[in-house]
């Protein structure tokens, strides 16, 4: 009878979590779908909603690993406390048995610890080095060939980084208006010569008119991936190398940020008052935003001008150490077209609290004229208004140009 009441106690504690998993996972997505603020949900019990293939990978690993361990281990332990208080109770056990040790127990509870560390490290030793290791993917796009069906491009990367699998090649045909379709391996194309110093890529029928092949190769797949290669989609995808760098320096207490590749204008972030950004985003809010274009590889140069802090934003799952004397790396690539949040996370004085992190993602065209701005406020020439000013035939384009 005993053990009856507790099979059926862990049994209701199991289909409740199990019933109410799913129901918080469609209000996380409807809140995702109704909302376009990235910032935190004083009511959620989840993670902020993924916005790059890192921060998906993570999600992954979260959802399907660590939730169902702590679920478990949580309710293995609760049911062995209830057994332990009933079965061996003043009043079950009078007689209770003396004994100093169990080796088969004391095996059991150093081997199974061991091995579900296991497990929680070899994802995490992968997302790591996922976060670590720059991108290095190669984009390469070919002009709309009537019959074409053959395209090869150059397998030029370091030895231990080459084209060698199909997986590490992505093929699409991208529309006129910018409509984007991935061709499917085997059914669509096929691959040669990979791991020789030219690959081909082989499609099944040539493509309309209409449309142009953009060829995506490299090791530098992230995102989220079937667990443990057998369940979930593979939401994965290669991610090409940066395009752009920002340098972030923290000091206490606020951010400073420059653009190397774009004369090196600078910039300093700091919190927004309360009274010009609602209390919602007060603390999320900066005096200046970062801004990056869409759909492009960032990389990201962490340092510090006193103690330790951390550049940090959640939905693109990064966070990375600025240190005073050191330079740290990371990287983020998003579509998304929004403004995140994050803050400092690295305990850094009384002003911890206060060093907000805002970063808005625009359209590359507007990212262009935000270059162009922020070059004229530092007193330099602007970089991409000037090539169209070079290339305008007649008055009307260079109007335009200088607007």
């Amino acid at each position: 009878m005993t053990r009856l009441l507790v099979a059926a106690f862990t049994a209701a504690i199991l289909f409740a979590i199990s019933a109410a998993e799913p129901s918080f996972a469609q209000d996380a997505a409807a809140a995702v779908q109704e909302t376009t603020v990235d910032r935190p949900d004083p009511k959620g019990i989840g993670l902020r909603p993924a916005a790059t293939p890192v921060a998906e990978e993570i999600h992954v690993f979260y959802d399907a690993i660590l939730v169902p361990m702590k679920i478990g281990i949580s309710v293995f332990v609760l049911g062995l406390l209830v057994w332990v208080c009933i079965r061996y109770s003043k009043r079950a056990n009078p007689n209770p048995k003396k004994f100093s040790h169990n080796t088969l127990v004391e095996v059991l509870w150093t081997a199974i610890p061991v091995f579900i560390l296991l497990i929680i490290a070899v994802p995490s030793f992968e997302l790591l080095s996922v976060e670590d290791i720059m991108p290095d993917g190669q984009v390469h796009e070919y002009d709309a060939t009537p019959g074409q069906t053959q395209y090869a491009f150059p397998n030029d990367f370091a030895k231990s980084r080459m084209v060698t699998k199909a997986r590490h090649i992505e093929v699409a045909a991208v529309a006129d208006n910018g409509d984007r379709r991935l061709l499917q391996f085997d059914e669509d194309y096929d691959v040669a010569n990979l791991g020789d110093e030219t690959v081909v890529v082989q499609l099944a029928e040539a493509l309309p008119a209409s449309e142009r092949l953009v060829i995506t190769a490299g090791r530098s797949r992230v995102g989220a991936k079937p667990v443990l290669g057998l369940f979930g989609a593979d939401r994965s995808k290669i991610v090409p190398a940066p395009t752009l760098t920002i340098k972030a320096t923290g000091f206490q207490w606020g951010w400073r940020y420059s653009y190397p590749e774009f004369g090196d204008f600078e910039f300093d972030a700091l919190i927004a008052a309360e009274a010009d950004v609602g209390r919602e985003l007060y603390r999320l809010a900066a005096t200046n935003d970062i801004v990056v274009p869409e759909g492009e590889t960032v990389r990201i140069i962490t340092t510090a001008t006193d103690v330790i802090h951390s550049w940090t934003i959640p939905a693109f799952g990064v966070k990375i150490d600025a240190i005073p004397g050191r330079l740290n790396e990371t990287w983020f690539a998003t579509d998304q077209v929004n403004t995140f949040y994050g803050q400092c996370s690295e305990i850094c004085g009384k002003d911890h609290a206060f060093m907000p992190i805002s970063l808005r993602v625009v359209p590359r065209d507007e990212f262009e004229a935000w270059v162009d701005e922020q070059r004229e406020l530092n007193g330099m020439e602007p970089v991409f208004a000037g090539q169209e000013l070079a290339a305008a035939d007649s008055g009307e384009e260079r109007q335009a140009a200088l607007q």
